[in-house]
C-alpha cells in the first residue's frame, strides 16, 4: 500500500478541511464505480481518493460527474435475501422472522 501524506495533499487543496470533503466525496464516487485515475493497488476507495489527491488528478470537474453510467447499489430487505434463499434450497418452510429488540412497552 502506498503511503499518503497530507502534505502531499495539500499542496494543491486549500486547506485540510477542504481536503477531507474532496476525499470523502471522490471515495464515494469510486466505491459507486467511478474509475480510479491513478493504479488502485488493492487499496480502499479512501487511500485511492487520498493518492489521486496528492497526485493532481483530482478537479472540480472530477467531483462534480455524475456517474449515470454505473449500476445503483439497493439495499435488499433480509426477507427478500431469506425468501430468495429458501427458494433456491426449495425449503417448504419459511425461516424464522428476526427477533425484535425489546422495547419499554414490553416490560
Amino acid at each position: 500500500m502506498a503511503r499518503v501524506t497530507i502534505e502531499d495533499c495539500l499542496k494543491d487543496v486549500g486547506n485540510r478541511f477542504q481536503l477531507v470533503i474532496m476525499a470523502a466525496k471522490r471515495a464515494r464516487q469510486i466505491e459507486a464505480g467511478a474509475q480510479p485515475l491513478v493504479d488502485p493497488e488493492d487499496d480502499k476507495p479512501t487511500v485511492i481518493a487520498l493518492r489521486e489527491i496528492a497526485a493532481g488528478k483530482v478537479t472540480q470537474a472530477v467531483l462534480d460527474e455524475v456517474h449515470v453510467h454505473q449500476p445503483v447499489r439497493t439495499r435488499i430487505a433480509d426477507f427478500e435475501i431469506r425468501d430468495e434463499l429458501n427458494e433456491f434450497r426449495g425449503d417448504e418452510d419459511e425461516a424464522p422472522a428476526p427477533r425484535r429488540a425489546a422495547s419499554s412497552d414490553d416490560v
